[in-house]
């Protein structure tokens, strides 16, 4: 992965990670998916490319005239449309040979009232037509500016990748996006905002680790952060720009995944850890989080006590405040000054935040003011990183569309449920708990218990016996890094012969993959393959139509990998999961973060 080039004249302060900020002024714009539209023809920047900070920008400048507008039949001076008190066009010379008739002046004035006014027309469509390609040029020149302003790396730089999600009955497919804070110093703006100049050098981490799962019929969103301490096996990673190779690690813990080549590191590392697929990322850093604070005029925010971080700067009273800037900045990177000091606190500091600024957003906050829009959008796509399959502003805008149709009741904030490692006390560890978490995501089950209102499919067809329906079953219990469980397809295929599936048999042929899954091949056999999911007492979301399989087949995957019982999360399951994951709903606005007694005032 490539870093920028490092400014001259660092000076000697050292900060790791969001925490320990030292602050100063200045900011630039946001990217705020959904909330911007491209240019339309007739825009005139006459700041493009500036990266103005909000405070910069007059909104007289960007008034109609500085864009060419105006209404139709608009008085243009000395041309086709001025005419004297008489109605005649200014300006107009008779041709050779006309006939001026009688009167002299007065009578060119007659004669002009009689001619048609194709000239005065002509004039107007040419300059009409001219104008009109003038400003479309303009706007799709920034368009592209815009589109090479946003940074793109390589998706996933592991060897393997986790199974795609699978289409639901109407075709529709879960959307999961990993969001990433980086705490590079590279550019002189973050240096300002984040201090330690001399980290300039050091190729950032990941600080900030959150994935987005959308629900395939978009009715639910689960966001999932996991701490940044967090010790966990990161895969071997190739950079895509050298081809250096970083070997796989135990030892490490998951903000450094990002120094293993890019971001396509820290999404091998999540669909390792989670059995996931990842279809894209989005990386931001500090200029870009303070940006798009800015862009919807600032987040409320709420603390029990009165807080002073003297490490991040945060200062505010107690109660409710509305933060923008670097203010929004502190409360992202506060960690000391939340609950018990640890990156725990600031995870849940985070939520909050991101639900404040969901519900602004949802509320009606509106980016109105084309001429700051267009600066803060320049500045925003400077500060951001995406995937190359998310690389235009034209897919952030599709992407930005597609999530607002989400309920903000139906969005859940949730952190890995963790414990502490027994290795190292500075580090946490998932909990079985997590595992069951990344099965309800891996299984598109909302984690709230809401379930989504069902439409007929029109499926009346009625299951054959169990003794007629035969039933391919394999163990993908194994991973690139694991070795499968032994037996398990054979566990699983006495299990259905005992239920009466007697032309049940195990195949040998590995299929690793995180989740267990039951596929047919065609629509008659969709009701067979239910009423084997239901024998096993496995989810129906396990149930998908595929045509690599000639009849139904069972995979017993990394999510089961002992007993002949499915781990289903039932309710009361999830209700466990969701008490020990700190679950905070988008639609609550009474939450308020506990402030560490150290750090009040």
């Amino acid at each position: 992965m490539r870093y920028d080039n490092v400014p001259q004249g660092l000076d000697t302060s050292y900060d790791p990670g969001w925490d320990n900020a030292s602050h100063m002024g200045g900011h630039r714009g946001p990217n705020v998916p959904g909330q911007w539209n491209p240019p339309e023809p007739g825009l005139q920047p006459e700041e493009r490319g500036q990266g103005n900070s909000p405070s910069s920008y007059d909104a007289t400048e960007y008034g109609t005239e500085a864009y060419g507008d105006g209404e139709p039949g608009t008085r243009l001076e000395g041309g086709a449309g001025d005419r004297d008190t008489h109605g005649e066009v200014a300006g107009e010379i008779p041709t050779a040979g006309e006939d001026l008739g009688s009167g002299g002046a007065g009578g060119r004035r007659d004669r002009r009232r009689k001619k048609p006014k194709r000239r005065a027309l002509r004039w107007v469509a040419i300059v009409t037509t001219v104008a009109i390609l003038g400003a479309a040029g303009a706007a799709y020149a920034y368009y592209q500016h815009l589109n090479a302003n946003i940074r793109k790396d390589a998706l996933n730089l592991g060897d393997s990748r986790a199974a795609q999600s699978k289409a639901n009955a109407a075709g529709q497919t879960p959307l999961n996006i990993l969001l990433l804070g980086s705490d590079s110093r590279a550019s002189k703006e973050n240096q300002r905002l984040g201090g330690a100049r001399t980290d300039a050098l050091r190729k950032p981490l990941a600080d900030v680790q959150m994935l987005l799962h959308v629900s395939a019929d978009r009715s639910n969103m689960t966001v999932v952060s996991v701490p940044r301490d967090t010790r966990l096996e990161i895969p071997k990673c190739t950079d895509p720009d050298d081809g250096h190779i970083y070997p796989a690690s135990t030892q490490s813990t998951i903000n450094t995944s990002l120094q293993h080549g890019g971001p396509g590191c820290t999404v091998a590392t999540w669909e390792s850890l989670t059995g996931i697929h990842i279809d894209h990322f989005m990386m931001i850093d500090f200029s870009g989080v303070v940006s798009m604070a800015d862009a919807i005029g600032g987040v409320p925010v709420c603390v029990k006590s009165n807080i002073h971080d003297h490490k991040s700067g945060l200062k505010l009273p107690r109660g409710t405040t509305i933060i923008k800037g670097q203010q929004a900045l502190q409360w992202l990177r506060t960690r000391y000054g939340f609950e018990d000091g640890t990156d725990i606190g600031r995870t849940h500091a985070q939520h909050m935040y991101m639900n404040s600024m969901v519900r602004q957003l949802k509320s009606g906050t509106k980016l109105t003011d084309p001429g700051a829009l267009m600066g803060l959008a320049d500045a925003a796509t400077k500060a951001l990183t995406v995937d190359t399959g998310l690389g235009t502003v034209k897919k952030l805008y599709d992407l930005g569309n597609d999530l607002k149709h989400v309920p903000t009741g139906r969005i859940t904030m949730t952190t890995m449920p963790w414990r502490w490692d027994p290795e190292n006390g500075a580090h946490v560890v998932p909990t079985p708990d997590a595992a069951k978490l990344f099965t309800l995501l891996r299984n598109d089950q909302p984690v709230d218990g809401k379930a989504a209102e069902k439409k007929a499919d029109g499926q009346t067809a009625k299951p054959l016996a169990a003794a007629e329906i035969p039933v391919t079953v394999r163990n993908g219990t194994g991973s690139p890094s694991q070795e499968p469980v032994s037996g398990r397809a054979s566990a699983v295929t006495d299990k259905l012969k005992a239920l009466g599936y007697t032309q049940a048999k195990a195949d040998s042929t590995p299929q690793p993959q995180s989740g267990t899954t039951i596929t047919y091949t065609s629509a008659d056999d969709k009701a067979n393959a239910l009423a084997v999911a239901k024998a096993l007492k496995l989810p129906p979301t396990v149930v998908k139509r595929s045509s690599s399989v000639t009849h139904i087949t069972l995979v017993v995957g990394a999510d089961w990998t002992e007993g002949t019982t499915y781990p289903v999360a039932d309710a009361q399951n999830k209700q466990v999961v969701l008490a020990n994951s700190s679950a905070l709903n988008a639609s609550d606005d009474s939450a308020c973060m506990r402030v560490n007694p150290a750090d009040t005032w």
